[in-house]
């Protein structure tokens, strides 16, 4: 009974951990008009059939997610950091880019039942996660919106 205990507990973690696995439905307009749908594998972020290798750098406190993506930040939801490294030439649907002229380097995600919140950052440090350094910041790429 203590090994059923301990497997489904150690599958839960799992499972909060590869809470971005799988497609995307884009539902912001800028989500539609840049990315369109995207794809999370373990290792990948797949945007217009074009496959980046991610990284999870560390996960993010509620009011760090709070931050970014205008969550409640007494709802204990975390979110993730990734590096990632889409150049600036990269060009998506429409001709868009992610950044303008900038490469993106990070990318922070939070989800929230069939909902997945994607912002895409530029520089080679990583972002700062206040409420006062985003609305400040010249990193920020912009924020995307999808769903299941």
């Amino acid at each position: 009974m203590l090994l059923l205990i301990m497997g489904l507990l150690q599958a839960g973690s799992l499972t909060v951990l590869a809470q971005e696995l799988g497609y995307w439905r884009a539902t912001s307009s800028t989500a539609q008009s840049i990315t369109g749908d995207i794809a999370f594998s373990d290792a990948k972020l797949l945007i217009n059939f074009t496959a980046f290798p991610i990284v999870q750098a560390r996960d993010l406190a509620p009011a760090e997610v709070s931050a970014v993506f205008d969550a409640d930040s007494n709802s204990g939801a975390k979110g993730h950091l990734y590096k990632i490294d889409v150049p600036a030439q990269k060009k998506f649907l429409h001709k868009n880019t992610l950044c303008g002229q900038e490469d993106v380097q990070w990318m922070a995600t939070f989800v929230q039942g069939r909902s997945l919140s994607v912002a895409f950052f530029s520089g080679q440090k990583p972002p700062m996660f206040t409420l006062d350094a985003i609305q400040n910041s010249t990193s920020l790429c912009g924020t995307f919106f999808y769903s299941r």
